[in-house]
């Protein structure tokens, strides 16, 4: 066993010796370590369960396993509300493999009977073609099937529409290439539940590791930073075993589908638009960015215009609801970065924000605001701010989408020909004149203007 540092291993507030690997998890990001990580370290710091420890898979890159792996795979995790901080060490990552250096243990992890799930946080574009992670749970599912041991469930923790599904495509896919007879065996016995998953984890800074040395006296190489807002809500369909989540806050399920709906298109959603416009206007974090009235208002218009599409669900006040997500973006202590939150549109854009504007355009609904957005995305992608410097668009898609959207203030139909991204909107003659109408707004006038001109027509026809 490696040695940790001494002060998370005394901050530890278990005895790790009892804890058995239940978990493997691929994609070991900073968003699993203050998410999921943290329910199942619950698990043994309230005596519920010793079975469900955690062996961590970096499927590609390495992360921060050398860093983890120096600690004993200990780590902190610094809650931060409005009213101030709390830390808890998190014991439950037991050992953290490297996929590409480490195939043979890796394989040994996901096929051993111990493993009863494996979880996945390794983002939408881990699901497609030339995605390690489905690649490594075929191979494991075929030596469990030849050994006779009961496969494990896929438990899907990534932002993407229907993520059970879409990791269930992903593997069956890839199982038919290579043998017809294990697609079907893993069709048949394989449980793919889909989940919601909710906590913002900003990239944690030197200013976070310098605070929990000298506050709480623990000196942590890998830390994660995160609000103290967690939700976790996962279908109830798992073929191997059931972790008991329900007794640590976690909500069980028969379908996820309109909780999904709601906090993919009203947070992740509204944190897109926000992250483009807020871009532009010049701010860094979210939190400045809502202490902007102008840029506020243009959210909450943009959750009122999503509101009415989205499904009744027992229970969920979604005013309050969409209250509280402005809390959350405007909560200072955290200060996500919009760099961040503008990151891989191209994937993001048609799993939260498009669904709602193809809706409205569809059912003829208000949807002004959710227009604005998609002109801030395109006119972001350009990669020029509003004074003519460049700056970089992290988005595998860029390249291709960049000339596209330099054209759309004379013709956006181009670039909404990309059906893949942008779906049936093309074909909606009247929208593209409005798309039309909101680039060119926005490269005349700015974001100030634009905006301002946006919200007055919605109060507009409001009244």
């Amino acid at each position: 066993m490696r040695q940790s540092n001494g002060t998370l291993a005394s901050a530890l507030r278990y005895d790790r010796g009892s804890i058995k690997a239940g978990i493997v998890h691929i994609g070991v990001g900073r968003f699993h370590r203050s998410h999921q990580a943290v329910y199942l370290d619950r698990l043994v710091h309230e005596e519920v369960s010793d079975e469900w420890g955690i062996v961590g898979v970096g499927p590609r890159s390495d992360g921060n396993r050398a860093e983890l792996l120096r600690q004993n795979c200990l780590y902190s995790v610094l809650e931060r509300a409005p009213s101030g901080d709390r830390v808890r060490v998190v014991g439950s990552l037991l050992d953290y493999l490297s996929a590409p250096r480490q195939p043979a243990r890796t394989l040994a992890a996901l096929a051993s009977d111990r493993t009863k799930v494996v979880s996945l946080t390794v983002t939408g574009d881990g699901y497609e073609d030339g995605g390690t992670a489905p690649e490594l749970l075929v191979e494991a599912l075929r030596v469990r099937r030849e050994n006779g041991t009961q496969p494990f469930t896929v438990l899907s923790c990534d932002n993407l529409p229907e993520n059970g599904m879409a990791a269930r495509r992903a593997v069956v896919s890839r199982a038919r290439l290579r043998d017809e007879r294990l697609a079907d065996w893993i069709e048949q016995n394989v449980s793919f539940p889909s989940s919601v998953v909710d906590r913002i984890t900003p990239v944690a800074e030197d200013s976070h590791r310098r605070l929990l040395e000298r506050r709480y006296r623990i000196r942590d190489l890998a830390p994660v930073v995160c609000e103290d807002f967690s939700q976790w809500i996962v279908e109830d369909d798992f073929c191997n075993g059931r972790p008991p989540l329900d007794q640590v806050g976690v909500r069980f399920v028969a379908n996820v589908g309109a909780y999904e709906l709601h906090k993919k298109r009203l947070l992740n959603g509204t944190h897109s638009a926000i992250g483009y416009l807020g871009h532009l206007s010049g701010h860094e974090r979210i939190d400045q960015a809502i202490s902007d009235p102008l840029l506020r208002g243009f959210a909450e218009s943009l959750m009122e215009e999503v509101a009415p599409l989205l499904p009744g669900v027992l229970g969920l006040d979604v005013d309050h609801y969409r209250e509280t997500l402005l809390e959350r973006f405007g909560n200072p202590r955290i200060g996500d970065r919009l760099q961040r939150l503008c990151a891989r549109g191209s994937t993001k854009m048609p799993a939260y924000l498009l669904p709602s504007l193809q809706e409205a355009v569809e059912r003829g609904l208000p949807h002004a605001t959710l227009t604005l957005a998609l002109a801030a995305w395109i006119r972001y992608l350009t990669g020029f701010d509003f004074e003519g410097r460049p700056f970089e668009v992290e988005d595998a898609k860029w390249h291709d989408l960049r000339p596209l959207a330099r054209s759309a203030p004379a013709d956006p139909l181009p670039l909404l020909e990309r059906r893949d991204i942008f779906g049936a909107l093309a074909d909606h003659a009247s929208f593209v004149d409005r798309l039309r109408e909101a680039v060119r707004a926005l490269d005349a006038g700015g974001p100030v203007a634009a905006t301002e001109a946006c919200l007055y027509s919605e109060r507009a026809l409001a009244a």
